[in-house]
């Protein structure tokens, strides 16, 4: 009894502490991730035996970082060869002076362009793009901005996108395995995204009417189509079809991910950069990108390494149970989903909620017969909310470029944000993706 009471005190411990470090930026998430669980560690078992702990989970998260590795680096290859060139002069064309098609445009280019997972990237592309159309037309850049949101809020899900891969590192799990099943509920995220821009552009649609400006819109054309260095126009056919099939083979499992991902870049690089110099280059000029959040993967295994491996997350588990409202259990996975909204907006990082707080939360469920990979699909239906978080510096970014407070776009954005939060959560129990009560 009293060894369970001083595991149980570490491991809350050892969460709290790393929880108040990386919120109060003590220390960058990283640091934090792999010198606290060592120090805990290092009371509740011997050096030798928290050297095998870290080990086993490092490596079990290392399909996780090749896969992260390489996704980030294939996504900002294709935007650098100006795969999505195309379609922000398809959405400029078909924009033709109307609000509601301009935001409903804007909804379906950011989503497009959000592919590769980073909010600054998608910000900035749309912005340059669409922001001379928005103060052109008069259309208000609130609208805007929680469209663009809203995108990241579906698309930060994708494996290479960051919080998949916190998610799946932390239930050791496949990243196919919590991704997958989830396009169903990010595809339901999508409906509702271009709903609520059909509902802005047509209140913009009441108030300004349908205007015309073709020379503005020729303008806005002819400068999107200035190719830079890295422009690869003439290969825009075999990288769709590249991508094409690399989507196809990530649903339908053909390979795991960290392999269809190496495969792919390697072809995308030699596709578009032949030359060894230009290789060097495009992949030198992501490195940062790749290393801030691969480097985060394997500090993780230390983390939860440790507090698996020392029996910490049992005692907290089984705290956590005894605790629990005997009612509650069942509905343990979209309580999850619901808490994750809040918890990684006004409380906790990522980094927090998904090493930290997520495997107490799994392990209690596996008591009730849910599985990890059912909880780390829970856990992520409420980043959308995440991205309207003052911890995020994307969202800075995004008002920034667009000149808007930012205390006005949480208020515009946060009911709308959360909404498309409860719509995804009903999807998912609607597909099957979580479980709406225990079958136990």
């Amino acid at each position: 009894m009293v060894e369970i009471v001083v595991l149980l005190a570490l491991g809350y411990g050892m969460v709290i502490t790393f929880m108040v470090l990386i919120m109060t930026k003590r220390m960058a998430a990283l640091v934090a991730l792999a010198l606290v669980p060592i120090a805990f560690g290092l009371i509740a078992a011997s050096p030798d035996s928290i050297g095998k702990m870290m080990i086993d989970g490092v490596t079990k998260l290392a399909p996780t970082g090749v896969m992260l590795t390489f996704g980030i680096l294939y996504f900002s290859i294709m935007t650098d060869a100006g795969l999505f060139d195309p379609l922000v002069k398809c959405i400029v064309r078909f924009v033709k002076g109307d609000p509601l098609k301009l935001l409903v445009g804007t909804a379906v280019m950011s989503t497009a362009v959000a592919l590769d997972g980073d909010g600054a990237t998608t910000y900035v592309i749309c912005a340059a793009a669409l922001l001379p159309i928005y103060k052109r037309l008069g259309v208000k850049l609130q609208y805007m901005a929680t469209v663009l949101l809203m995108s990241i809020g579906i698309m930060n899900i994708v494996p290479w996108g960051g919080p998949t891969a916190r998610a799946a590192a932390a239930m050791h799990v496949d990243v196919a395995e919590v991704f997958i099943p989830l396009i169903p509920a990010m595809l339901v995220g999508l409906a509702y995204q271009i709903a609520v821009a059909a509902i802005f552009g047509l209140r913009e649609r009441r108030r300004l009417g349908v205007l015309s400006c073709p020379t503005e819109v020729s303008n806005i054309m002819a400068v999107a189509q200035v190719p830079s260095e890295t422009r690869r126009p003439t290969l825009m056919a075999p990288n769709l079809l590249l991508t094409g099939v690399l989507l196809y083979c990530l649903i339908k499992g053909v390979l795991p991910l960290p392999v269809l991902f190496l495969v792919a870049t390697a072809l995308a690089l030699m596709l578009n950069y032949p030359k060894l110099k230009d290789q060097q280059e495009r992949i030198a000029s992501h490195a940062s990108n790749v290393l801030a959040v691969v480097s985060l993967i394997f500090a993780a295994g230390i983390f939860t390494g440790i507090l698996s491996g020392t029996g910490m997350l049992d005692a907290m588990s089984n705290s956590l149970l005894n605790v629990m409202p005997a009612w509650m259990g069942p509905y343990i996975a979209p309580a999850t989903a619901l808490l994750s909204a809040p918890a990684t907006y006004a409380l906790l990082s990522n980094d927090a909620f998904y090493f930290g707080v997520l495997p107490i939360l799994a392990n209690t469920a596996s008591a009730y017969g849910i599985t990890p990979a059912e909880m780390a699909r829970a856990s992520l239906l409420g980043q959308p909310i995440h991205l309207l978080s003052p911890l995020v510096a994307s969202t800075y970014l995004l008002v920034a470029l667009l000149d808007i407070n930012y205390g006005d776009n949480q208020k515009a954005s946060l009911l709308w944000v959360f909404g498309m939060v409860l719509a995804m959560i009903g999807g998912a129990l609607l597909f099957g993706v979580i479980p709406f009560v225990s079958n136990l």
